[in-house]
Protein backbone atom coordinates (compact mmCIF):
# COMPACT_ATOMS: atom_id res chain seq x y z
CA UNK A 1 0.00 0.00 0.00
CA UNK A 2 1.30 3.44 -0.99
CA UNK A 3 2.46 5.52 1.62
CA UNK A 4 -0.78 7.95 0.56
CA UNK A 5 -3.17 5.72 1.12
CA UNK A 6 -2.30 4.94 4.21
CA UNK A 7 -2.23 8.44 5.48
CA UNK A 8 -5.83 8.05 4.14
CA UNK A 9 -6.64 5.14 5.97
CA UNK A 10 -5.82 6.42 9.40
CA UNK A 11 -7.12 9.66 9.10
CA UNK A 12 -10.47 8.30 8.01
CA UNK A 13 -9.93 6.06 11.45
CA UNK A 14 -8.90 9.07 13.55
CA UNK A 15 -12.31 10.75 12.21
CA UNK A 16 -14.65 7.59 13.10
CA UNK A 17 -13.22 8.10 16.52
CA UNK A 18 -10.77 5.18 17.09
CA UNK A 19 -6.92 5.32 16.72
CA UNK A 20 -6.21 1.82 15.39
CA UNK A 21 -6.77 0.61 12.02
CA UNK A 22 -10.17 -1.36 11.36
CA UNK A 23 -10.82 -3.65 8.65
CA UNK A 24 -10.88 -1.20 5.09
CA UNK A 25 -10.91 -3.61 2.61
CA UNK A 26 -13.23 -1.93 1.05
CA UNK A 27 -11.59 1.11 0.73
CA UNK A 28 -8.59 -0.16 -1.54
CA UNK A 29 -10.30 -0.22 -4.66
CA UNK A 30 -8.24 0.56 -7.86
CA UNK A 31 -7.89 4.40 -8.19
CA UNK A 32 -9.82 4.31 -11.50
CA UNK A 33 -13.26 2.71 -9.57
CA UNK A 34 -15.73 5.32 -9.91
CA UNK A 35 -18.55 3.67 -8.53
CA UNK A 36 -21.36 5.46 -6.53
CA UNK A 37 -20.77 2.37 -3.81
CA UNK A 38 -16.96 3.48 -3.17
CA UNK A 39 -18.03 7.01 -3.12
CA UNK A 40 -20.64 6.63 -0.37
CA UNK A 41 -18.19 4.08 1.44
CA UNK A 42 -15.61 7.08 1.43
CA UNK A 43 -18.13 9.90 2.63
CA UNK A 44 -19.27 7.72 5.10
CA UNK A 45 -15.99 7.06 7.33
CA UNK A 46 -15.22 10.41 6.69
CA UNK A 47 -18.21 11.46 8.54
CA UNK A 48 -17.32 14.21 11.07
CA UNK A 49 -19.86 13.47 13.85
CA UNK A 50 -19.47 16.75 15.13
CA UNK A 51 -21.86 16.51 18.27
CA UNK A 52 -19.84 13.34 19.68
CA UNK A 53 -19.39 13.87 23.42
CA UNK A 54 -15.45 15.06 24.15
CA UNK A 55 -16.25 15.85 28.12
CA UNK A 56 -15.12 13.96 31.00
CA UNK A 57 -17.67 15.56 33.66
CA UNK A 58 -21.29 15.53 34.54
CA UNK A 59 -21.51 19.52 33.66
CA UNK A 60 -19.99 19.00 30.47
CA UNK A 61 -22.46 15.59 29.73
CA UNK A 62 -25.45 17.24 30.78
CA UNK A 63 -24.54 20.43 28.30
CA UNK A 64 -23.95 17.64 25.52
CA UNK A 65 -27.57 15.90 26.20
CA UNK A 66 -29.41 18.82 25.86
CA UNK A 67 -27.97 20.03 22.73
CA UNK A 68 -27.20 16.14 20.81
CA UNK A 69 -31.39 15.54 22.18
CA UNK A 70 -32.36 18.77 20.32
CA UNK A 71 -30.55 17.87 16.95
CA UNK A 72 -31.97 14.32 17.27
CA UNK A 73 -35.52 16.13 17.68
CA UNK A 74 -35.00 17.98 14.88
CA UNK A 75 -33.73 15.05 12.25
CA UNK A 76 -36.73 13.38 13.51
CA UNK A 77 -39.37 15.38 13.41
CA UNK A 78 -42.46 14.98 15.71
CA UNK A 79 -42.65 11.75 16.90
CA UNK A 80 -45.35 12.80 19.82
CA UNK A 81 -48.12 9.64 20.12
CA UNK A 82 -51.22 11.16 20.16
CA UNK A 83 -53.42 12.81 22.76
CA UNK A 84 -57.07 11.59 21.88
CA UNK A 85 -57.71 7.91 20.80
CA UNK A 86 -59.87 5.04 21.12
CA UNK A 87 -58.98 1.18 21.20
CA UNK A 88 -60.95 -1.44 19.62
CA UNK A 89 -60.47 -5.27 20.76
CA UNK A 90 -60.77 -7.70 18.07
CA UNK A 91 -59.98 -10.55 20.18
CA UNK A 92 -59.10 -12.31 23.47
CA UNK A 93 -57.42 -15.47 24.44
CA UNK A 94 -57.76 -16.84 27.83
CA UNK A 95 -54.35 -18.85 28.61
CA UNK A 96 -53.12 -20.88 31.43
CA UNK A 97 -51.11 -17.75 33.08
CA UNK A 98 -52.23 -14.80 30.97
CA UNK A 99 -54.73 -13.12 28.84
CA UNK A 100 -53.76 -12.25 25.45
CA UNK A 101 -55.27 -8.96 24.04
CA UNK A 102 -55.46 -8.46 20.91
CA UNK A 103 -56.02 -4.43 20.03
CA UNK A 104 -56.10 -1.88 17.25
CA UNK A 105 -55.30 1.71 18.63
CA UNK A 106 -57.05 4.44 16.22
CA UNK A 107 -56.73 8.38 15.99
CA UNK A 108 -57.17 11.04 13.81
CA UNK A 109 -55.27 11.78 11.06
CA UNK A 110 -52.44 8.79 11.49
CA UNK A 111 -52.43 5.14 11.26
CA UNK A 112 -53.95 2.63 12.79
CA UNK A 113 -51.47 0.71 15.21
CA UNK A 114 -51.86 -2.91 15.89
CA UNK A 115 -51.13 -4.41 19.46
CA UNK A 116 -51.27 -7.07 21.64
CA UNK A 117 -51.78 -6.62 25.69
CA UNK A 118 -50.56 -8.93 27.78
CA UNK A 119 -51.74 -9.42 31.48
CA UNK A 120 -50.45 -11.98 33.85
CA UNK A 121 -53.22 -13.90 36.20
CA UNK A 122 -52.38 -12.89 39.71
CA UNK A 123 -54.16 -13.73 42.61
CA UNK A 124 -52.37 -10.39 44.35
CA UNK A 125 -53.74 -7.18 43.82
CA UNK A 126 -50.46 -5.59 44.33
CA UNK A 127 -49.65 -2.81 41.37
CA UNK A 128 -47.81 -4.24 38.55
CA UNK A 129 -44.62 -3.29 36.54
CA UNK A 130 -44.92 -3.15 32.31
CA UNK A 131 -42.75 -3.69 29.80
CA UNK A 132 -42.65 -2.33 25.73
CA UNK A 133 -41.25 -5.62 24.00
CA UNK A 134 -40.79 -4.31 20.27
CA UNK A 135 -39.95 -7.19 17.65
CA UNK A 136 -37.14 -7.00 14.42
CA UNK A 137 -37.36 -7.98 11.17
CA UNK A 138 -39.35 -11.25 10.16
CA UNK A 139 -42.44 -12.56 8.53
CA UNK A 140 -44.31 -13.01 11.97
CA UNK A 141 -43.96 -8.96 13.48
CA UNK A 142 -45.49 -8.82 16.67
CA UNK A 143 -46.86 -12.33 16.86
CA UNK A 144 -43.23 -13.89 17.50
CA UNK A 145 -42.67 -11.79 20.98
CA UNK A 146 -45.73 -12.65 22.79
CA UNK A 147 -45.61 -16.53 21.38
CA UNK A 148 -47.50 -17.07 19.01
CA UNK A 149 -46.76 -20.47 17.14
CA UNK A 150 -49.53 -21.10 14.69
CA UNK A 151 -48.23 -20.01 11.43
CA UNK A 152 -46.02 -22.12 9.50
CA UNK A 153 -42.58 -22.44 10.97
CA UNK A 154 -43.39 -20.20 13.89
CA UNK A 155 -41.71 -22.17 16.54
CA UNK A 156 -38.68 -23.24 14.53
CA UNK A 157 -38.04 -19.37 14.21
CA UNK A 158 -39.18 -18.32 17.87
CA UNK A 159 -36.91 -21.21 19.27
CA UNK A 160 -33.89 -20.05 16.88
CA UNK A 161 -33.92 -16.05 18.09
CA UNK A 162 -35.18 -16.84 21.45
CA UNK A 163 -37.96 -14.38 20.47
CA UNK A 164 -41.04 -14.67 22.71
CA UNK A 165 -39.50 -12.47 25.41
CA UNK A 166 -42.89 -10.77 25.61
CA UNK A 167 -44.50 -13.86 26.62
CA UNK A 168 -41.40 -14.68 29.57
CA UNK A 169 -41.63 -11.53 31.05
CA UNK A 170 -45.75 -11.76 31.32
CA UNK A 171 -44.88 -15.19 33.14
CA UNK A 172 -42.32 -12.91 35.19
CA UNK A 173 -45.48 -10.83 36.34
CA UNK A 174 -45.36 -8.16 34.17
CA UNK A 175 -47.74 -6.15 32.02
CA UNK A 176 -46.63 -6.50 28.29
CA UNK A 177 -47.33 -4.03 25.10
CA UNK A 178 -46.12 -5.85 22.23
CA UNK A 179 -47.22 -3.62 19.10
CA UNK A 180 -46.69 -4.32 15.53
CA UNK A 181 -44.36 -1.64 13.06
CA UNK A 182 -44.15 -0.75 9.95
CA UNK A 183 -43.37 -2.82 7.26
CA UNK A 184 -43.49 -5.77 9.21
CA UNK A 185 -46.19 -8.66 9.88
CA UNK A 186 -49.58 -7.86 9.47
CA UNK A 187 -48.81 -4.21 8.41
CA UNK A 188 -47.46 -5.11 5.25
CA UNK A 189 -48.40 -6.94 1.87
CA UNK A 190 -45.22 -8.48 0.88
CA UNK A 191 -46.78 -9.80 -2.30
CA UNK A 192 -47.29 -5.83 -3.62
CA UNK A 193 -43.47 -5.59 -3.40
CA UNK A 194 -42.61 -7.83 -6.13
CA UNK A 195 -39.31 -9.29 -3.79
CA UNK A 196 -38.01 -5.87 -3.08
CA UNK A 197 -37.38 -5.07 0.07
CA UNK A 198 -40.67 -3.21 1.92
CA UNK A 199 -37.63 -1.38 4.25
CA UNK A 200 -36.34 0.00 1.53
CA UNK A 201 -39.25 0.65 -0.66
CA UNK A 202 -41.51 2.38 2.64
CA UNK A 203 -38.23 4.74 3.37
CA UNK A 204 -38.24 6.09 -0.41
CA UNK A 205 -42.36 6.66 -0.02
CA UNK A 206 -42.32 7.91 2.81
CA UNK A 207 -39.65 11.01 2.16
CA UNK A 208 -41.40 12.33 -0.40
CA UNK A 209 -43.97 12.88 1.73
CA UNK A 210 -41.75 13.62 4.12
CA UNK A 211 -42.38 11.52 6.70
CA UNK A 212 -39.59 8.73 7.85
CA UNK A 213 -40.73 5.13 8.99
CA UNK A 214 -38.32 5.50 11.98
CA UNK A 215 -40.48 8.46 13.44
CA UNK A 216 -43.65 7.13 12.45
CA UNK A 217 -42.23 3.77 14.47
CA UNK A 218 -41.17 5.88 17.37
CA UNK A 219 -45.05 7.87 17.65
CA UNK A 220 -45.99 4.18 17.52
CA UNK A 221 -44.12 3.23 20.33
CA UNK A 222 -44.49 6.22 22.53
CA UNK A 223 -48.23 5.50 21.70
CA UNK A 224 -47.79 2.14 23.28
CA UNK A 225 -46.26 3.22 26.28
CA UNK A 226 -49.38 4.88 26.55
CA UNK A 227 -51.64 2.25 26.40
CA UNK A 228 -49.66 0.75 29.47
CA UNK A 229 -50.30 4.06 31.06
CA UNK A 230 -54.04 3.48 30.78
CA UNK A 231 -53.79 -0.10 33.17
CA UNK A 232 -54.97 0.89 36.11
CA UNK A 233 -53.12 -1.83 38.04
CA UNK A 234 -49.69 -0.29 36.42
CA UNK A 235 -47.40 0.43 38.48
CA UNK A 236 -46.64 4.09 39.27
CA UNK A 237 -43.05 4.88 37.23
CA UNK A 238 -42.50 1.54 36.46
CA UNK A 239 -42.23 0.22 32.72
CA UNK A 240 -38.95 -1.12 31.35
CA UNK A 241 -38.59 -1.44 27.22
CA UNK A 242 -37.01 -4.59 25.59
CA UNK A 243 -36.12 -5.49 21.70
CA UNK A 244 -34.34 -7.71 19.72
CA UNK A 245 -32.19 -6.52 16.37
CA UNK A 246 -34.37 -3.87 14.67
CA UNK A 247 -36.54 -3.94 17.93
CA UNK A 248 -32.71 -3.34 19.68
CA UNK A 249 -32.64 -0.06 17.27
CA UNK A 250 -36.10 1.11 18.28
CA UNK A 251 -35.71 0.39 22.04
CA UNK A 252 -32.82 1.98 21.34
CA UNK A 253 -34.48 5.31 20.32
CA UNK A 254 -37.34 5.22 22.40
CA UNK A 255 -35.73 5.06 25.88
CA UNK A 256 -33.47 7.73 24.42
CA UNK A 257 -36.46 10.04 23.46
CA UNK A 258 -39.27 8.79 26.28
CA UNK A 259 -38.18 9.06 29.67
CA UNK A 260 -41.36 7.32 30.59
CA UNK A 261 -39.10 4.11 30.23
CA UNK A 262 -36.93 3.54 33.29
CA UNK A 263 -34.70 0.74 32.03
CA UNK A 264 -34.06 -0.99 28.85
CA UNK A 265 -32.43 -3.93 27.25
CA UNK A 266 -30.97 -3.44 23.75
CA UNK A 267 -30.42 -6.74 21.75
CA UNK A 268 -28.55 -7.91 18.70
CA UNK A 269 -27.81 -4.35 17.53
CA UNK A 270 -24.56 -3.22 18.94
CA UNK A 271 -23.73 -1.65 15.56
CA UNK A 272 -22.85 1.97 13.78
CA UNK A 273 -24.76 3.55 11.14
CA UNK A 274 -21.35 4.20 9.58
CA UNK A 275 -20.45 0.33 10.07
CA UNK A 276 -23.61 -0.70 8.90
CA UNK A 277 -24.12 1.36 5.47
CA UNK A 278 -20.50 1.32 4.56
CA UNK A 279 -19.80 -2.44 4.78
CA UNK A 280 -23.28 -4.15 3.87
CA UNK A 281 -26.88 -3.23 3.43
CA UNK A 282 -28.93 -1.76 5.96
CA UNK A 283 -32.73 -1.18 5.94
CA UNK A 284 -34.64 2.24 5.76
CA UNK A 285 -36.16 1.41 8.69
CA UNK A 286 -33.47 2.26 10.65
CA UNK A 287 -31.93 5.23 8.35
CA UNK A 288 -31.99 8.99 10.04
CA UNK A 289 -30.87 11.53 7.55
CA UNK A 290 -27.91 13.63 8.28
CA UNK A 291 -27.68 11.85 11.77
CA UNK A 292 -23.74 11.87 10.32
CA UNK A 293 -23.15 14.69 10.34
CA UNK A 294 -23.92 15.03 13.76
CA UNK A 295 -23.44 11.64 15.80
CA UNK A 296 -24.20 7.95 15.25
CA UNK A 297 -26.63 5.62 17.23
CA UNK A 298 -24.06 5.70 19.94
CA UNK A 299 -24.92 9.52 21.07
CA UNK A 300 -28.63 8.27 20.50
CA UNK A 301 -27.87 5.56 23.11
CA UNK A 302 -25.83 8.12 25.53
CA UNK A 303 -29.01 10.15 26.14
CA UNK A 304 -30.76 6.98 27.66
CA UNK A 305 -27.81 7.82 30.33
CA UNK A 306 -27.91 7.52 33.83
CA UNK A 307 -30.97 5.38 33.61
CA UNK A 308 -29.70 1.66 33.69
CA UNK A 309 -29.59 -0.20 30.61
CA UNK A 310 -28.20 -3.68 29.02
CA UNK A 311 -26.57 -4.48 25.78
CA UNK A 312 -26.78 -7.94 24.58
CA UNK A 313 -24.55 -9.47 21.75
CA UNK A 314 -24.02 -13.00 21.13
CA UNK A 315 -20.56 -14.38 20.47
CA UNK A 316 -21.70 -15.87 17.11
CA UNK A 317 -23.89 -13.29 16.23
CA UNK A 318 -22.30 -12.29 12.48
CA UNK A 319 -24.32 -9.45 12.75
CA UNK A 320 -22.15 -7.79 15.04
CA UNK A 321 -18.75 -6.51 13.52
CA UNK A 322 -15.37 -6.70 16.07
CA UNK A 323 -13.56 -3.46 16.67
CA UNK A 324 -16.62 -1.27 15.41
CA UNK A 325 -18.85 -2.95 18.30
CA UNK A 326 -16.06 -2.27 20.42
CA UNK A 327 -15.71 1.32 19.24
CA UNK A 328 -20.02 1.54 20.22
CA UNK A 329 -19.20 0.00 23.85
CA UNK A 330 -16.22 3.04 24.58
CA UNK A 331 -18.45 5.64 23.58
CA UNK A 332 -20.86 4.54 25.98
CA UNK A 333 -18.45 3.80 28.89
CA UNK A 334 -17.66 7.49 28.17
CA UNK A 335 -20.65 8.89 28.43
CA UNK A 336 -22.04 6.74 31.24
CA UNK A 337 -18.88 7.76 33.51
CA UNK A 338 -19.39 11.27 32.73
CA UNK A 339 -23.12 10.54 34.05
CA UNK A 340 -22.16 9.70 37.07
CA UNK A 341 -24.01 6.36 37.03
CA UNK A 342 -21.31 4.19 34.86
CA UNK A 343 -22.67 1.08 36.79
CA UNK A 344 -26.31 1.71 35.38
CA UNK A 345 -24.16 0.84 31.92
CA UNK A 346 -24.34 -3.37 31.26
CA UNK A 347 -22.99 -5.53 28.71
CA UNK A 348 -24.55 -9.06 28.42
CA UNK A 349 -22.07 -10.98 26.27
CA UNK A 350 -23.29 -14.42 25.93
CA UNK A 351 -22.44 -17.43 23.89
CA UNK A 352 -24.94 -17.80 21.24
CA UNK A 353 -25.77 -15.82 17.83
CA UNK A 354 -28.50 -13.45 16.68
CA UNK A 355 -31.27 -13.89 19.87
CA UNK A 356 -32.49 -12.39 23.06
CA UNK A 357 -30.73 -13.48 26.22
CA UNK A 358 -32.12 -12.29 28.76
CA UNK A 359 -29.80 -13.39 31.80
CA UNK A 360 -28.83 -10.23 32.77
CA UNK A 361 -31.71 -8.18 31.45
CA UNK A 362 -34.28 -10.40 33.93
CA UNK A 363 -33.02 -9.87 36.86
CA UNK A 364 -32.28 -6.15 35.92
CA UNK A 365 -35.79 -5.16 35.33
CA UNK A 366 -36.54 -6.62 38.68
CA UNK A 367 -34.58 -4.34 40.86
CA UNK A 368 -35.15 -1.60 38.94
CA UNK A 369 -38.98 -1.83 38.53
CA UNK A 370 -40.17 -3.96 41.36
CA UNK A 371 -38.27 -1.77 44.30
Amino acid sequence: MSFSKRQFLQQVCWLAGSSHLFNAKHLLADDTDTTVQRDLVTAMQRAKLSLQFQGTSKSDFTKWQRTFRSKLTELLGDSSPPEEWSVTELGRIELEDHTRLDLLLSADGIPSLPIYLLKPKTDSSAPLPGVLCIHGHGPLGHDAVVGRREKLDASKYIEKSNYDYGLQFVRRGYLVAAPCMIPFGRRVDLERYGGQDPCAVTFVRMQALGQLPITANLRDLRWSISLLEREKNLKSNSIGCAGLSYGGRMAMLVSAVDQRIRVSAISGALNLMQERLSQRHSCGSQVIPRLLQYGDYSEIGGLIAPRPTVWETGSQDRLIVPDWDERFRERLRCMYRASGKPNNLHFDRFAGGHKWSGRVAASLFDDVLRT
